[in-house]
């Protein structure tokens, strides 16, 4: 906690000493040599010098990494890749992670998370009883077999110090099978006799594991099964159309919800309070962070601010430059500080996770407030959803069409439209200037699916369990359509 308050009281400071470590660990790479960083004097020097790069510009120097080439973008050889998701399309890229970044940042953020809880809660149990973590799958290299890729989680529980091994559930061979069915019954079987006080993971995949097990016990909530469940440490998704369902799984003040901000480039983020949605920036993790801002995105050569110059309410696309030789990177997120004293933030969603086909400009933060909002005045619970635009016929206006999968069905569906309408308006000025007397955009539409179909689609596409997960918004068609697509090939009557 110590060392959180100090780089929380000289943020600049702790920044600058962090780049100032970067570039002279990484003098002697190709990149380093290549960009000059022997020569580079500070965040000024570094700006001027290095460009902006997305995952396609590193890609070839990652290629290189991949094909087991040393010191390419961080000294040493890099033995690990996470496969990302593919949450911005459907290419899967490696993002390498060094050892430095395994101990000083994903792990580090793990340590600082516990040090927050029980900080916050000094009569806790946690170590009591066991961390429930479902981690994704991993493989040898095609291109190197000294090294490995997969899900971000399964290389994390992979490089686990042994001790932690008797504080998590379920066996490691379990948790990093790749069937997915198959792991799904062997975590059941196993986690239904260990006293469970915590959990960790993408919220998605926690419920579904929660759902199947109170449909083999036949117990009405979670507490029934591990009553001494403490917390839950989430990420991946934002919460807040999971919250009620977790309540509903969990019905107790007891049960505390902490968020982080983990991916496969970085631990960027954690709660220091539970059940709030903004997060800690954490300054000392290896990685220096830069910002643009949002308006500036697709700018040729956009504003990109330091940590000293970004504003409170003000939305920025996060780029970092980390301790696994990601520099100048693009992540692809969304970020606005609550706070700059200390610099806390709230994640918007993906700076390609959005809708703009009319102008409206909606984000995926203000999909998750007012699906969370119209599910409440409903009675609704929602599993899981995605939207897209809808082009009508020539001359007409156009509409969201959203695809839900519901828990809970709204007593009045027709209700819960209006009041997701009502709430984007709230929310997003635009979105609401497009809405008005329907001149340039309808009410939405609605359509419930199945249940199921959802976890059907990421099955078709072998992108179950792990950090896997449906994109809440896209300002195209393709992801609604392949759905839509696969419900009718299910379904052909």
């Amino acid at each position: 906690m110590h060392q959180m308050e100090l780089f929380m009281r000289y943020p600049h400071d702790v920044q600058n000493e962090v780049l100032q470590r970067l570039l002279a660990k990484a003098k002697t790479t190709a990149w380093g040599e290549q960009y000059g960083y022997a020569n580079l004097q500070g965040p000024h020097d570094f700006a001027k010098q290095v460009p902006l790069n997305t995952y396609e510009d590193l890609f070839p120097w990652i290629q290189r990494s991949m094909e087991g080439e040393s010191s390419v973008l961080w000294p040493g050889e890099i033995r690990w890749f996470a496969k990302s998701s593919g949450t911005t399309n459907d290419r899967s890229k490696f993002i390498p992670v060094s050892e430095s970044a395994l101990q000083d940042c994903h792990f580090k953020g793990a340590k600082d998370l516990l040090s927050v809880y029980c900080n916050l809660r000094p009569d806790n149990a946690l170590f009591e009883g066991k961390c429930l973590t479902i981690g994704g799958s991993q493989a040898i290299n095609p291109l190197n077999t000294n090294s490995f890729t997969g899900d971000l989680s399964a290389l994390l529980m992979h490089n686990l110090p042994f001790w932690a091994d008797f504080i998590r559930t379920p066996d490691l061979s379990v948790a990093l099978m790749g069937d997915w069915e198959q792991k799904m019954d062997r975590i059941i079987q196993e986690t239904l006799k260990e006293n469970v006080t915590n959990m960790a993971g993408v919220p998605t995949w926690i419920l579904l594991i929660c759902r199947q097990i109170l449909e083999k016990t036949g117990k009405q909530n979670m507490l029934e099964i591990w009553p001494n469940m403490e917390v839950y440490f989430h990420g991946g998704v934002g919460f807040h159309p999971y919250r009620a369902q977790f309540h509903r799984l969990f019905p107790s003040d007891k049960t505390w919800y902490l968020e982080t901000y983990n991916a496969s480039e970085g631990f960027f983020g954690l709660a220091l309070e539970p059940h709030r949605d903004e997060m800690l920036l954490m300054l000392d993790y290896g990685i220096y962070y830069e910002f643009i801002p949002l308006e500036e995105i697709d700018h040729a050569k956009p504003t990109v601010l330091r940590l000293d110059q970004v504003q409170t309410q003000q939305a920025y696309a996060l780029v970092i430059s980390t301790n696994s030789g990601l520099w100048r990177y693009q992540v692809g997120d969304t970020v606005t500080f609550t706070s700059t004293q200390p610099y806390t933030i709230r994640v918007l969603g993906r700076t390609r996770s959005f809708i703009n086909a009319f102008g409206e400009e909606l984000m995926a933060e203000n999909a998750e407030t007012a699906i969370g909002a119209a599910s409440k005045a409903c009675g609704a619970q929602v599993r899981d959803y995605t939207a897209a635009p809808l082009f009508l016929e020539q001359g007409h206006a156009g509409l969201h069409q959203w695809l839900i999968e519901f828990e809970t069905a709204p007593d009045n569906l027709q209700r819960f439209i209006q009041i997701l309408d009502e709430n984007l308006r709230l929310s997003n000025s635009d979105y609401d200037a497009k809405r008005h007397k329907n001149l340039a955009l309808l009410e939405p539409e609605v359509v419930v699916l199945p249940e199921g179909s959802f976890y059907r689609w990421l099955a078709s596409r072998n992108k179950l369990g792990g950090q896997h997960k449906v994109p809440r918004l896209a300002n195209h068609r393709e992801i609604v359509e392949a759905i839509l697509t696969q419900i009718k090939q299910d379904n052909p009557s």
